[in-house]
């Protein structure tokens, strides 16, 4: 038994007694007695042979619900050793989210589609066709271009259950209504909505015979009869889970893939990526079909790059070519978005007496400007007064804007234009000409007549090694707001690009529309430094004493594990302290519980090896000895190092 205790991370041996013996199976949710309460727990595995006393073993209290199968069940098993976590949350994302009576589903009448399927897309058509030809391959589709003809090009014909993963909720809404008006019998498998919907959802999939569509957590569907795997946008952060274990809908939907070969006699079901700009690690591991030089150029909008080299100072972020285009789409629309990755009011300032930079007197990092008027700490949030450290000026001189002051110095060079600011904290976008903010905002509009970039060199120099691809990934968003490319009867739709890298790879890429480009720039790179897909890196953050224990582990598995420094807020333990449990015979101890330090940690290791398998393994042995030192939290191939 797997209890529903985060901080247990130990798999238990109970009796079930024979009035039960017909109701329970791998999988199912059970009520079991543990420290004197009655927790609620999953069947992981039947038919042991414990190795304790009969007389030890306690019985199960009760049966609760039917759960995940026993395929997904050891999925799940394999997902918190790739990905370095505990299995509670896995187990948690793949049961219905109420009550299902357990046993076999109960048969019933499903309904018959009603609607027809569209007249086949040549293209299309020609592109599944290709991509059926391998386990797993990776199919390029503009961002611009509706995808709703592709997928209905892959599920033509198909036997079985598959699974749609699109990791915007509003997209696999969409895409499921039209899938359900082209005639497929369609399961929306989402992560919101009543529990009850959900788990009517959940109930519906393990029927088989269906298409699921959701998010990542789709790729849990209990379905019975799995033939294929269609995951679109690859390259989107929302694949991947934030919590421990950080898993990746891409992987765990290959492995679940590659366990059904000859299940039953079949063949193993297929795996296709869409995506209008692949990750290396897809690119690298799949063959790629990319569709024909006009249908992909038309997918992409005209991309205007703004070189600021020869610029004359004093501009600040407003070239006159982006105050021409965005008083133009004042004047006449569509609303224009800009996008600058900076929050606040400035990020770096300098005294305007001495020039010393304002640093923080406790990590060194550089202070920004809140909106009360006071020095912040951009990566430890400390406070102070607005006074420089080295002659004691008042008066700050600011080098880095945030997107706060932007937002005002863009309305004064807008007169009569009303110019408002959306982030991650909105929850809606005001009817307004002209909207500016971080990325966030991409996600929040729907439409927009020109998407402009303020200070895109920030993102192609980020010190991140996927930096390129993230940037291109911004560019893809924007994309999708502005349209595809089309001569004419667009009203000067476009993205604006202000950077002094003009000649970029990423920009070139999203110029000529051919994703390939940065493709083929990045990956040497990759491979000469050891970076992913040409390694396995995991990222190691927690209290000292445990990385200390940690990295010692990791030194004797002969796994290189290098000291890091983390920047940025370090995000809320998401669990307490571990608890010995004071009934129930323990099996197997787990792996422990990785969790994220507390907000006074600064330190991290970063481990890499040659080969995931390797890395895992490690990482198994060496968070089971630093456990008892602190805490510490692992995350296996880290999108943001």
């Amino acid at each position: 038994m797997v209890v529903d205790v985060l901080a247990v991370e130990r798999v238990f041996d109970y009796l079930v007694p024979e009035v039960m013996a017909s109701s329970v199976s791998v999988g199912t949710i059970v009520r079991v007695g543990l420290s004197g309460r009655r927790v609620r727990a999953w069947v992981v595995a039947d038919g042991v042979e414990s190795e304790a006393p009969p007389g030890r073993l306690r019985p199960l209290q009760a049966v609760v619900s039917a759960g995940p199968p026993p395929e997904v069940v050891d999925l799940t098993a394999w997902a918190a050793w790739r990905f370095a976590g505990p299995r509670l949350p896995l187990l948690r994302s793949a049961s219905p989210a109420a009550v299902i009576p357990p046993g076999p589903p109960v048969p019933g009448r499903l309904a018959i589609p009603g609607g027809t399927l569209p007249p086949p897309d040549p293209e299309a058509t020609g592109l599944a066709a290709q991509a059926g030809g391998a386990p797993v391959s990776v199919i390029r589709w503009p961002p611009a271009t509706d995808a709703t003809p592709l997928v209905v090009a892959l599920l033509s014909g198909a036997p079985g259950s598959t699974l749609v993963i699109d990791p915007d909720p509003a997209a696999a809404t969409l895409l499921a209504g039209r899938l359900e008006r082209a005639g497929l019998r369609v399961v929306r498998y989402s992560a919101g909505g009543r529990p009850a919907e959900r788990a009517r959802a959940w109930d519906r999939a393990r029927r088989g015979s269906c298409v699921v569509v959701g998010g990542r957590a789709a790729v849990l569907a209990p379905v019975p009869d799995l033939t294929g795997v269609v995951l679109l946008d690859d390259g989107a952060e929302a694949l991947k889970e934030e919590r421990s274990p950080a898993w990746h809908a891409r992987d765990v939907a290959t492995e679940r893939a590659r366990r059904t070969q000859g299940r039953g006699g079949g063949m193993q079901a297929r795996v296709v990526l869409v995506s209008p700009a692949p990750p290396l690690e897809a690119v690298a591991s799949a063959p790629v079909v990319i569709p024909s030089r006009a249908t992909e150029r038309t997918g992409w909008p005209v991309l205007e790059v703004i070189d600021r080299r020869r610029e004359a100072p004093g501009l600040g972020l407003f070239s006159s070519r982006l105050v021409d285009a965005l008083r133009q789409a004042a004047e006449t629309g569509p609303r224009a978005v800009c996008v600058l990755n900076r929050r606040g009011r400035a990020r770096l300032l300098a005294c305007d007496a001495c020039f010393e930079l304002a640093r923080c007197e406790r990590c060194h990092a550089a202070l920004g400007e809140g909106d009360d008027g006071a020095l912040t700490c951009v990566a430890c949030g400390q406070v102070r007064p607005r006074v420089c450290a080295r002659c004691g000026g008042t008066r700050m001189r600011n080098l880095r804007a945030g997107v706060t002051r932007v937002r005002e110095e863009l309305a004064a060079l807008l007169p009569g234009a009303e110019v408002a600011m959306v982030d991650a904290a909105a929850t809606e976008v005001p009817d307004v000409p002209v909207v500016i903010g971080t990325e966030a905002v991409l996600h929040r509009v729907e439409e927009a007549g020109i998407v402009a970039f303020l200070d895109f060199d920030q993102e192609l120099l980020a010190p991140r090694f996927r930096a390129g691809e993230q940037a291109l990934w911004l560019l893809v968003r924007a994309a999708r707001l502005v349209g595809p490319r089309r001569p004419s009867g667009r009203g000067g739709r476009r993205v604006l690009v202000q950077t002094r890298l003009p000649r970029h790879e990423v920009l070139d890429a999203a110029v000529r529309g051919d994703p390939g480009v940065l493709v083929a720039a990045d990956g040497p790179r990759r491979r000469l430094l050891h970076l992913p897909p040409y390694a396995a890196l995991a990222q190691l953050t927690g209290d000292a004493s445990a990385l200390a224990v940690a990295a010692g582990e990791l030194a004797l598995a002969g796994v290189e594990a290098s000291a890091m420094s983390i920047s940025g807020t370090p995000r809320t333990p998401g669990s307490g302290t571990p608890r010995t449990p004071g009934s129930g015979t323990p099996r197997t101890p787990g792996s422990g519980t990785p969790r994220t330090p507390g907000s006074g940690s600064r330190s991290g290791l970063l481990v890499r090896a040659p080969t995931h398998r390797q890395l895992c393994d490690a990482l198994a042995g060496a968070l089971a000895a630093a456990r008892p030192a602190g805490r510490v939290r692992a995350e296996v191939d880290p999108l943001r190092v």
